[in-house]
């Protein structure tokens, strides 16, 4: 089982087109093969010393199967079609892939 992290940079303010598209999404992806968890996350504001604010970013927190099923789910239609209609919102998008530590 793999756990995929990304953020989603997303231009000033615009956080929340985003995230209905992304919320459009989150069924369709459910039903992929190999999925078993497709959440999207925002910060929580809070005023800690400690932690790093990021208010224009979404967080997406999956879950795959395996590598196949990740790499199938990026090649997939509906995800062509989603990242057409976020492009000219998201400045830049950073993916974490890992594995429990063994």
């Amino acid at each position: 089982m793999l756990t995929v992290v990304a953020e989603i940079c997303i231009k000033p303010g615009r956080r929340h087109v985003v995230l209905e598209a992304i919320n459009k999404l989150i069924p369709t992806v459910l039903e992929e093969d190999g999925c078993h968890q497709y959440d999207a996350l925002v910060d929580h504001q809070a005023q800690v010393p400690w932690k790093q604010n990021s208010p224009d970013s979404i967080f997406m927190l999956e879950q795959w199967e395996s590598l196949r099923h990740l790499e199938q789910h990026q090649q997939m239609p509906h995800m062509d079609a989603h990242r057409a209609i976020i492009k000219d919102e998201v400045v830049d998008v950073k993916i974490l892939v890992l594995e429990p530590a063994r």
